[in-house]
């Protein structure tokens, strides 16, 4: 029986990973299609975000990706539990203090970062698919003006703020997620261990710091 919720830990563990992966991957293409809104104009964003919106494959790559985010999510809540249950109030409290900063709160972390994602959802993803949106002509091509939606709400300070606040989190859940993920993988070695780690502080700076970039210089501007 141990054994057994052992192994089934470890196959959570393992999916949950891949999962985590993938969607850092994601994000790298997200950030890079956004960076096109600070262009003079916004015509390559809008035909950038039509081609994400209307191309088949991916269309595919969207149920994927949301299966991806139902995964982590769901594996990081029943794993977190476990944990919890598996452990005597007295052990959590002794262990607390060996734990990085990073991988005390990744909890907490992952719950702020799901309600933001649940907000820039309806703010954009179901805004475009099912709401009223304004179009424009573009070498007679006609497109959602996804670019003037992105402006509008970026001239909010508090959409501002809050995009803010949720990518310095979503930079310290990367920190400690991409090295665990390799982890659950078993690719620990001495010789590329620290490799990850390196990787992963510039991941959780790099993606943050792209993302937190837009929506400044389109309220300062």
């Amino acid at each position: 029986m141990g054994t057994s919720r052992f192994q089934s830990s470890l196959a959570k563990k393992f999916i949950m990973a891949f999962a985590g992966l993938f969607l850092i991957t994601f994000l790298f293409v997200h950030l890079g299609i956004n960076l096109l809104v600070l262009l003079p104009d916004t015509d390559w964003f809008n035909i950038a975000a039509n081609f994400m919106a209307s191309n088949i494959l991916i269309k595919i790559f969207e149920v994927v990706l949301f299966g991806g985010f139902i995964i982590h999510i769901i594996y990081a809540l029943v794993l977190q539990i476990q944990n919890w249950l598996a452990r005597p109030h007295r052990y959590k409290m002794e262990g607390w203090s060996h734990k990085s900063p990073f991988s005390k709160f990744m909890i907490h972390t992952a719950i702020i970062i799901l309600i933001f994602l649940v907000i820039h959802l309806i703010n954009f993803y179901f805004r475009s698919k099912f709401g009223e949106m304004d179009e424009i002509t573009i070498n007679g091509n006609h497109y959602h003006d996804m670019g003037a939606l992105v402006l509008a709400r970026f001239k909010l300070i508090e959409y501002v703020i809050g995009y803010i606040i949720a990518f310095i989190i979503l930079g310290f859940h990367l920190h400690h997620g991409f090295q665990s993920a390799f982890q659950s993988l078993g690719l620990n070695h001495y010789r590329y261990t620290p490799i990850i780690s390196k990787v992963s502080t510039l991941i959780s700076i790099i993606l943050p710091l792209g993302f937190i970039i837009i929506p400044l210089a389109v309220y300062f501007n």
